[in-house]
């Protein structure tokens, strides 16, 4: 009687043991409360707090770029991938499931057998054949939480993979919008070089026929021809960029580049959104952010795996069975003479060396402790690359203005200096640091708003935008 008190003292306590097979996960709140709050360096006039759309590429209304991202989706090399790790998990996550449901298994082993005279005593034929055959069935009970616990970190598994394509699809999205806007860029790049080297052409021109005249000195002639050729030398440099940007946008969608259609190369002017920016807050940007899912979901299948390994401090119990026959042919065996059969539980527990099981444990632990690491810094690192993209995009618009009065004033100089050259006023040289001046601004002016397009597009990816949660 003491000793089935004693039993049923230790099953009640491993029943509650079992309940408690690793923690329970809980997810983690941002490392500051600053992390839900707007962003520092928000300006009024430059975004605004509505909320970010998935497919903020067609803000900037253009059909091409539209038709161009929708290729990159469908047919990126790194999208592909990714699908592949996602249905790779969901494999895994079947298997785990699989855990919980009762195994079968036929079996069957033909033999030719001699048994010794010890085994058959006066038998005058101790040779023939013997055929085994049977069914299997076997089912784990998991008290203890362990398969759970793996189906629970398998169902993170596939979270991660998915929240991992579509941090993919950001990239794609962005490296896609970039390319075209570089395209473009440098196609606007490329037209104002051009114009710079008609304009000093005819500065070149002028000053040939004052020279011949004898109102301009050879040095002056030299001085703007030198000028207008280095201006010249930049364009080949520039159709250079252009047809690498070609390239990879031919390559972001899933295209050889002698694929990519022409109508991707016509655009000529820098892609911009002229309206405010719709930003959001950084609560929406931290949920929204793919590589933040990611990482709680690595930490919530590493949490998971503490527990699977926890239980394996307690028993394992199969309750199995088997019904088979054995025969000297295969009338007798489907006769059922030689029935047999077997039902019971199995047992399997490690005792008293449990070290290698809580080594385990602790190092599931330490790869929870990283986990929770990584989101802690992904967290903030995603809160810094959205700050610096929102000042970085401030100061190129900054620049830009004022790189747009500069431009404008070399403009209205490098005018009154030609005029005042066709009226003798003014030599040759003075209207060279005109010219020169002028060409300088205006090529600045084009990269910069190469610098402000590239800007927007960071400012987007580091908000997270580019995928709709489809998985």
């Amino acid at each position: 009687m003491r000793t089935r008190s004693f039993l049923l003292a230790a099953l009640s306590s491993l029943v509650l043991a079992a309940c408690a097979a690793g923690p329970d996960y809980v997810a983690p709140l941002p490392p500051s409360p600053q992390a839900t709050g707007g962003f520092v360096s928000a300006e009024a006039g430059i975004v605004t707090p509505s909320p970010l759309p998935a497919d903020w590429w067609r803000l900037y209304d253009d059909p091409v770029l539209d038709t161009l991202v929708e290729d990159a989706l469908r047919a990126n090399t790194d999208l592909r991938q990714a699908s592949g790790r996602i249905a790779r998990a969901r494999a895994a996550l079947r298997g785990a499931r699989a855990d919980r449901l009762p195994r079968a298994g036929l079996s069957a082993s033909p033999a030719y057998v001699r048994s010794s005279a010890v085994e058959a005593p006066g038998a005058d034929d101790r040779e023939g054949f013997v055929l085994d055959a049977g069914i299997d069935v076997s089912y784990e009970v998991d008290l203890f939480g362990r398969i759970g616990r793996g189906v629970e970190a398998a169902a993170a598994d596939v979270d991660t993979a998915q929240a991992d394509a579509d941090a993919v699809r950001v990239i794609v999205v962005a490296d896609t919008t970039r390319a075209y806007a570089d395209v473009a860029s440098t196609a606007a790049r490329i037209a104002v070089a051009r114009q710079i080297v008609t304009l000093l052409d005819d500065s070149l021109r002028i000053t040939r026929l004052r020279h011949d005249s004898g109102l301009e000195s050879g040095l002056a002639v030299a001085r703007i021809e030198a000028l207008r050729d280095q201006r010249a030398a930049d364009i080949p440099a520039l159709e250079a960029q252009r047809r690498a940007a070609l390239f990879a946008l031919a390559t972001l969608t899933g295209r050889a580049p002698a694929d990519l259609p022409p109508i991707a190369g016509e655009r000529s002017i820098a892609l911009e959104i002229a309206a405010p920016l719709p930003v959001g807050d950084g609560a929406a940007m931290l949920a929204r952010r793919p590589d933040i899912r990611a990482a709680e979901r690595r930490l919530a299948a590493n949490t998971a795996r503490i527990g699977v390994a926890t239980a394996d401090l307690y028993p394992r119990i199969t309750l199995g069975g088997s019904v088979g026959s054995t025969a000297t042919s295969l009338g007798d065996l489907l006769s059922g003479g030689a029935l047999n059969f077997l039902v019971g539980p199995l047992i399997d527990w490690a005792f008293p060396n449990r070290e290698p099981v809580r080594a385990r444990i602790d190092a599931a632990a330490a790869d929870a402790d990283i986990a929770l690491a990584a989101f802690d810094g992904t967290v903030l690192t995603a809160l810094q690359e959205a700050e610096i993209a929102l000042s970085n995009y401030a100061r190129a618009l900054d620049r830009r203005a004022s790189l747009r009065q500069a431009t404008a004033a070399a403009g209205r100089a490098a005018a009154i200096t030609r005029a005042r050259q066709r009226e003798g006023i003014v030599n040759s040289l003075e209207l060279l640091d005109a010219e020169r001046t002028l060409a300088e601004a205006s090529a600045a002016l084009v990269a910069q708003d190469a610098e402000v397009s590239g800007a927007q597009i960071d400012l987007f990816r580091s908000l997270g935008g580019g995928w709709s949660g489809s998985g």
